[in-house]
């Protein structure tokens, strides 16, 4: 079936955190629709090369960008190398977060409130910031942030403060739609439970079995249907969409 809204053919998308579990799925995926992507990494370089590696097996083009983009002048040269390489940017996925460690707000320390808030949203304000300007020269971009489920909980488990980061990106979305309207859309995936490395990290395999039990499709989800989620907003498929949350949980919370 040809479905040529959902082309990305002439983009450049920027993906943070594209090392692995939802970014290295969305990268591929943004790539296949064809975009030339930027594979962002700070730590997972090892897998960042194995995302890049994939799309160009599959004839695609990335660009490997590493970087802390809880600096500015990291985020900024991260932007501008990528708007070097490949002449423009039109899509950034502000993938690239973390709780670090679940913390009591009881037992939590200034600098690990920081720290958390400074992965979770000050990096999505700097790269968002520095990329504002080329996505206006273009007359077209899309911004999608990554939430999470737990602004909807609080965060379960020591979870709180990690929340409360993604409540304030969620916020943050909605500004960025109000104010870069009407050529910059700005929206926003909140996922569930997810079956990547990620995520089970911070829980036990039988914590993620009790997870499907809470769902109302009876399973958890994947890194590849995040990113489909992540293609729509990044493509014509959506765009009359703006400042939206999309759900994406297998019904959890249905209200």
């Amino acid at each position: 079936m040809n479905l040529p809204q959902y082309s990305l053919t002439g983009r450049v998308a920027l993906v943070t955190g594209a090392g692995v579990g939802i970014g290295r799925a969305a990268a591929i995926l943004l790539a296949r629709a064809g975009a030339t992507v930027g594979v962002h990494y700070h730590k997972s370089k090892a897998g960042a090369e194995e995302t890049a590696h994939a799309i160009t097996e599959a004839g695609g083009q990335a660009h490997l960008l590493s970087g802390d983009l809880t600096t500015e002048v990291n985020a900024n040269a991260v932007v501008d190398l990528l708007a070097a390489k490949a002449g423009r940017i039109d899509i950034l996925f502000n993938n690239a977060g973390s709780p670090l460690k679940m913390s009591l707000v009881e037992m939590c320390s200034t600098q690990h409130w920081r720290n958390v808030f400074d992965v979770n949203v000050t990096s999505a304000f700097l790269v968002t910031r520095r990329a504002i300007p080329h996505m206006r020269a273009n007359r077209n971009g899309s911004i999608i942030n990554n939430l999470s489920l737990s602004i909807q909980t609080g965060g379960s488990g020591g979870g709180g403060i990690y929340a409360a980061a993604k409540a304030a990106l969620q916020s943050l979305t909605r500004t960025l739609a109000r104010e870069l309207a009407p050529h910059i859309r700005a929206n926003a995936i909140m996922p569930g439970v997810i079956a990547t490395a990620h995520h089970e990290t911070f829980s036990t395999p039988a914590k993620m079995e009790d997870y499907k039990k809470q769902t109302p499709l009876a399973r958890n989800g994947t890194a590849e249907e995040v990113a489909e989620a992540v293609l729509f907003l990044a493509s014509d498929a959506s765009r009359f969409m703006t400042g939206a949350i999309l759900d994406i949980n297998g019904g959890r919370f249905l209200r």
